[in-house]
């Protein structure tokens, strides 16, 4: 018999072993690189690589528990049956992002995107700003969110949700998701902090920058179509 305490110390042991799995990694590191030398003290380009690389695994973290949850949710409480043809399509789809994101950071070509946040004056009037993501006072981390939430939908992740439902009853179930999920955010902010080292002297150095700019790159497109072959081709998801 698992006693609940067990139960939720291996969810947060399972958890912080999900994030080392390579096709995380892989995702994440695209997200750290920088596309311009810095030339501050090194101490202080340590102490922000290793901030900005923890906090970007950590909501990497966040979207992927959002998604473990919500599926956890529809199967259990809802008793919705998503089929294994539905997982391997999301899991194809997971291998065309790495896909897309090695390309991206091999080619340094990344998608540009314009906000607009309301601003209030101190005469109480509001207007809307715009500025993109080039705007260094105004540092963005949802798109690590929104990878992270597209992994969710496959992979491992979404079979510790499924073999959760065989736990006694709901509040063991969602509470083991959830406790999984803590320890996916918990492991993904120390991948960042391992990584936020040499990426501090990454970004001070360029041709360090560009080997580390094209290991990401390729490793990235690498696992994503070697994820798309596995799937598409020997699991027969295209062939259906």
């Amino acid at each position: 018999m698992l006693t609940p305490s067990l139960v939720m110390g291996l969810g947060f042991a399972v958890g912080i072993q999900h994030a080392f799995e390579p096709d995380h990694v892989s995702a994440i590191s695209t997200q750290m690189l920088k596309s311009k030398i810095d030339k501050k003290p090194i101490k202080q380009l340590i102490k922000q690589s290793i901030t900005k690389s923890s906090i970007l695994g950590a909501v990497w973290g966040a979207g992927h528990t959002t998604t473990l949850v919500l599926i956890g949710f529809l199967v259990y409480a809802l008793a919705i049956t998503i089929h294994d043809h539905i997982f391997s399509g999301f899991e194809f789809a997971v291998g065309m992002m790495l896909v897309f994101l090695g390309i991206t950071t091999i080619i340094n070509k990344k998608i540009r995107f314009k906000h607009k946040h309301p601003h209030q004056h101190k005469d109480g009037t509001i207007h809307l700003d715009e500025h993109s993501h080039e705007d260094s006072n105004h540092r963005h981390t949802h798109k690590s969110y929104l990878i992270g939430l597209v992994h969710g939908l496959a992979g491992s992740g979404s079979l510790v949700v499924l073999s959760a439902v065989a736990l006694d009853d709901m509040e063991m179930v969602l509470g083991f998701i959830i406790i999984f999920g803590v320890g996916s955010i918990i492991g993904m902010a120390f991948v960042g902090s391992l990584m936020g080292v040499p990426l501090a002297f990454a970004h001070r150095i360029t041709y360090i920058q560009n080997i580390f700019k094209y290991t990401a790159g390729i490793f990235s497109l690498v696992i994503g179509i070697n994820i798309m072959y596995q799937i598409g081709i020997l699991g027969h998801l295209l062939s259906t």
